[in-house]
């Protein structure tokens, strides 16, 4: 317990980012890695393939799908125990969504990665809200602490065998154990259950999906937890 108090402890605030896309001393210090330096994807490529779309987008330090057929990108590592953070601006109206222990085995990657979601909390069609783990874990019943569309949000995720927590905007989303009893439960009695390799993964690359709407990027670093 010792050990995760302090890996919370190296989460980077919004109020820590000086500059976008740069990490802080304290972050390099505590071993993040910037994924993301505003000019270039070279730690991501498109699923299943070598590159990324030219519809994914850099401009003024920000990664934007500008639109439908950009396709879902994945970090080229992949990833088990980590700490994760991303700003992220969603369109009116817009989805997406975040995965992670994505393995390329399926057709689409929410097959095996379970989902953070990402979209327009107003405006936006889907039942599942940002920040939650899709069909699996929210937040108490009218917790939003998200920005509205058109602004920046911050979301923080850590995942470890031990326990895995997500906040939005620094405000404590959900907790769970990724294989739990709870866990396998609460997957048992979601559209998941169709696919037998959902979840199980304990290592895999990191997705920003594709869902046809315009969302973009910034400050995206992972720092793994031994």
């Amino acid at each position: 317990m010792k050990a995760l108090a302090f890996l919370l402890l190296t989460l980077p605030l919004a109020a820590d980012h000086h500059k976008s896309n740069e990490l802080t001393a304290s972050e390099k210090k505590a071993g993040w890695t910037l994924l993301f330096d505003g000019k270039s994807t070279e730690h991501f490529r498109n699923y299943k393939k070598d590159s990324v779309s030219s519809k994914w987008k850099i401009k003024n330090g920000v990664l934007t799908l500008s639109g439908r057929g950009g396709g879902d990108i994945i970090t080229k590592k992949e990833y088990g125990a980590f700490e994760f953070t991303v700003d992220y601006k969603i369109s009116k109206g817009g989805n997406s969504g975040l995965m992670f222990h994505v393995k390329e085995t399926e057709s689409s990657p929410w097959q095996t990665g379970p989902e953070i979601q990402i979209q327009d909390n107003v405006d936006g069609h889907d039942a599942q809200k940002a920040g939650w783990l899709y069909q699996l874990y929210r937040p108490a019943k009218g917790v939003d602490a998200t920005q509205p569309a058109g602004e920046w949000n911050t979301l923080k995720i850590l995942i470890t065998p031990e326990k895995c927590v997500q906040w939005m905007n620094g405000t404590k989303y959900v907790e769970y154990i990724k294989g739990s009893d709870d866990w396998d439960q609460k997957v048992a009695a979601s559209k998941f259950r169709k696919f037998k390799n959902f979840g199980k993964a304990t290592k895999g690359h990191l997705c920003l999906q594709d869902h046809g709407n315009v969302v973009s990027f910034r400050n995206i670093k992972i720092r793994e937890v031994k």
